[in-house]
């Protein structure tokens, strides 16, 4: 036995837990029937990425003898410069990505003019996929939005479920951002232009292998899901 800290969640999960399971085996069922059904999901998010995120505990580890004094870490305010990314990628690689406007926030109607943006890039970058590509996102206000809902089923997008209140089966959540971020950490970009090259430049770097073991990671944590009853599952010790 041992004492343990409690993780940080969205959310209290008290209701609609079967729910989410039930999503979760639906999907597994599908991957079952279709092998390759996830070559054909494209995922996206937004996230903010500052001019200067601080390091994390794990990256500012350091080797001390036994007697030496604790390194020290004084608190830092918010960075006022920052930029707003959005990005869509599949199992080969990134699809689309766009930087939201100063000053904007992301909603409906602008999600509504990226989404478009991003059909058409689909059709020049994955001519194969093109008209059976599949789109996955979480549960965001600007994302369930009615308009977004009839703009994807004008378009005739299918859309893969995502369970409420879950970001470990987001892959932008558990993958994409915290890689980006833990290579950008500890640096002071300056000006939005710096940030916004230096995400660019990060987000070109990653192999087409990195998205490929993240939509198998997506499958594992669809079974840890499941394994969990429909709860948050990450860190947790689970028997598949």
């Amino acid at each position: 036995m041992r004492k343990v800290c409690a993780r940080m969640v969205p959310k209290n999960l008290t209701t609609g837990q079967a729910s989410r399971r039930d999503v979760c085996l639906d999907l597994l069922d599908c991957l079952e029937r279709e092998p390759e059904f996830f070559s054909r999901v494209i995922t996206g998010d937004e996230s903010l990425i500052l001019e200067y995120g601080p390091k994390t505990k794990r990256q500012r580890r350091e080797w001390h003898t036994a007697n030496a004094p604790r390194p020290k870490k004084a608190r830092i305010s918010k960075s006022k410069i920052k930029s707003m990314l959005i990005c869509f990628f599949d199992s080969q690689g990134i699809v689309h990505k766009e930087f939201v406007p100063p000053e904007q926030t992301v909603n409906q109607t602008l999600y509504w003019e990226v989404l478009e943006r991003l059909r058409k890039r689909v059709a020049h970058v994955r001519p194969g996929t093109a008209c059976t590509w599949i789109w996955h996102h979480d549960n965001a206000p600007c994302h369930t939005a009615v308009s977004i809902n009839e703009f994807l089923a004008e378009k005739s997008i299918p859309v893969v479920p995502q369970p409420p209140y879950l970001p470990d089966l987001s892959p932008c959540a558990f993958i994409l951002f915290p890689r980006l971020k833990n290579h950008l950490n500890g640096c002071h970009f300056g000006t939005l232009d710096n940030i916004q090259k230096s995400v660019t430049d990060e987000l070109k770097g990653i192999p087409a292998e990195a998205f490929q073991h993240c939509y198998k990671q997506w499958k594992q944590h669809l079974h840890r899901c499941v394994a969990a009853q429909g709860n948050y599952f990450e860190g947790d010790n689970l028997d598949l």
